[in-house]
């Protein structure tokens, strides 16, 4: 059963952010975040139960998250952010 996740982003320079991730295949289209009044940038996705790698991408760059629950590693070694789903 999938839990409302709510995804946080400061980059209030920025035109565009996306949450990509192991739940999305890491494509930037499918959870493009909105941008709010403070600049900020949220979305909420639904994830299932269980850990979570995913990075936001910044105007095309991938960023981690401060606020994550930890940092990992994906497929291709690269850091990205950990989150968990209870």
């Amino acid at each position: 059963m999938a839990k409302p996740t709510n995804f946080f982003c400061a980059a209030p320079e920025a035109q565009s952010v996306a949450v990509v991730g192991d739940f999305n295949d890491w494509r930037p289209q499918v959870h493009p975040m909105q941008q709010q009044t403070d600049g900020s940038w949220h979305l909420q996705i639904p994830l299932n139960h269980g850990h979570h790698h995913y990075a936001f991408l910044v105007d095309g760059k991938p960023m981690l998250d401060p606020r994550a629950m930890g940092v990992a590693r994906n497929e291709k070694n690269e850091r990205v952010s950990l989150i968990a789903v209870s």
